[in-house]
């Protein structure tokens, strides 16, 4: 019995190596014919890395018995298929991580797809920043070295009535600068009402004590009043604080104090007053029927001495975290050895120029911001673009499901205005079928994902719900020719 056992094993392992010995070799695939195309592309190094990986997959795979070969007299490997697995692999390594996609889950400024679009200027303004020298840190007047701020802080003044700005990464950069160079070591009075945390772990608490600074909370959860101001000043306190509450709302017997209480206390002691804007809009957004959110304008003019918020939420630029307020308090903040480390780079301010000129002609900004376009965009526009889309989604899906163009609501995002929604139109898909209504929604989701261009919907309510309000008419079509690469 221990013979026959190996005898088998030896017969198996010749069988084995007479499999492997007919894999092309390396030199013959790199030399061929229909290497040299691959080559042309993407070079000598990449070509026979893909080759060298793809021969040692089909060796594990050979061993594993993956690919057993019954029929001893067919091939199993040969130059085309392996010219053909080195193509995809070569492709498949060489395929950006970061993709375009199609983003129909209904919110508009999503964080994981990259919040704000932006507008055609701001577009061609990048590509030129990225081709060409320019005068970043520059004094053209001069002929000496500028500061990159200079670019836009004029700019940002007129357009916030503040005295002074500067810009760095993003918001949470922008609290942490501001509190790291005026309150170290000392105490910052807050609501308790307004300890806010904002996606991504950013939490006002744990800011502060990155900074070095001391939080002093002050009121309730729901109600705050002004003597509780007043009683926690003390000769610790660096500033006064306000955080605008963007991503959540508290309602029934509520109290807060405004600015227009809380700046003269502030002066009244010889005390800053920084306000944490968050998503901060530069424009009234109520005359274009939005809910109306406070403008940094506004909130410089209520008493604010420093003012904070982000450049990709509702301004409609790139990622961005801007600080205006009073001149020697900006200029203080400048100094700091932070500032450095949290600065923006040319791509960004080439970027966020344009997006704030366009404010200047507030009369075609609902035209020219695109976020405020797709914010703005009328219900009909998205049912009429889901009724051209229906009959050719239905067909791609098949029987198994069922699709429907209904009403649905869109969110603004990113902690902005999250308890107001905007009335919208989709596709909307159910399992026809009878039971697995669940894995069968995960099924069609997951094919979206894998489509050239992923679409990303969301699932509820047992149902997978493709909201359009972001898909542009200059879009449609390239979103409807993906439907016959659908594989379910």
């Amino acid at each position: 019995m221990s013979e026959a056992v190996g005898q088998a094993a030896e017969h198996d392992a010749h069988a084995l190596h007479a499999l492997l010995a007919k894999m092309p070799a390396v030199e013959r695939v790199i030399a061929s014919e229909q290497a040299q195309p691959l080559i042309a592309q993407y070079g000598r190094t990449q070509v026979l890395d893909a080759i060298r990986a793809t021969q040692d997959g089909w060796r594990r795979d050979v061993r594993t018995g993956v690919l057993a070969h019954e029929n001893k007299d067919t091939e199993p490997f040969s130059l085309e298929r392996m010219i053909e697995a080195v193509t995809q692999r070569l492709a498949e390594r060489t395929q950006s991580r970061l993709r375009s996609v199609f983003n129909l889950t209904g919110t508009v400024l999503h964080t994981n797809l990259g919040r704000a679009l932006l507008p055609d200027e701001a577009v061609k303004a990048v590509v030129q920043a990225l081709t060409q020298p320019a005068n970043l840190e520059f004094d053209l007047a001069s002929g000496k070295r500028g500061d990159r701020d200079d670019l836009i802080d004029s700019l940002i003044c007129e357009l916030t009535g503040a005295e002074a700005a500067t810009v760095v990464n993003n918001n949470a950069a922008a609290v942490l600068l501001l509190l790291s160079a005026l309150a170290n070591r000392k105490e910052v009075v807050v609501s308790r009402g307004e300890l806010v945390e904002i996606g991504g772990a950013f939490r006002i608490p744990d800011i502060m004590s990155r900074a070095g600074a001391r939080l002093r909370e002050i009121g309730t959860t729901n109600r705050t009043h002004l003597k509780d101001y007043e009683a926690a000043i003390n000769g610790h306190t660096a500033l006064l604080m306000k955080v605008h509450c963007s991503n959540y709302a508290i309602s029934g017997f509520t109290k807060s104090v405004g600015l227009d209480e809380l700046a003269p206390l502030a002066r009244q002691r010889g005390l800053p007053v920084a306000v944490d804007l968050g998503s901060g809009t530069l424009v009234d957004l109520a005359q274009w029927g939005l809910p109306a959110e406070p403008t940094v304008r506004a909130t410089v003019e209520a008493g604010a001495d420093l003012v904070t918020f982000s450049g990709d939420k509702l301004l409609g630029g790139p990622q961005a975290g801007l600080i205006v307020g009073r001149k020697e308090l900006i200029a203080k903040i400048k100094k700091h050895p932070l500032k450095r480390a949290l600065r923006v780079g040319k791509l960004t301010l080439a970027a966020l120029e344009p997006v704030l000129r366009l404010y200047r002609a507030p009369e075609f900004l609902q035209e020219r911001l695109t976020t405020l376009r797709l914010l703005t965009r009328p219900a009909s526009q998205m049912q009429e673009a889901a009724q051209r889309a229906l009959p050719l989604f239905q067909r791609a899906i098949g029987e198994a499901y069922a699709a429907s163009v209904e009403p649905m609501f869109s969110q603004i995002g990113s902690g902005a205005l999250p308890v107001d929604v905007l009335p919208s139109s989709g596709l909307v898909v159910r399992h026809a079928g009878k039971g697995g209504s669940g894995r069968a929604l995960l099924r069609l989701e997951r094919a979206l994902r894998e489509l050239p261009r992923p679409v990303i919907g969301r699932i509820a309510d047992d149902a997978l719900r493709l909201d359009l309000r972001c898909l542009e008419p200059a879009d449609e079509a390239a979103f409807a020719a993906q439907f016959a690469e659908l594989r379910l």
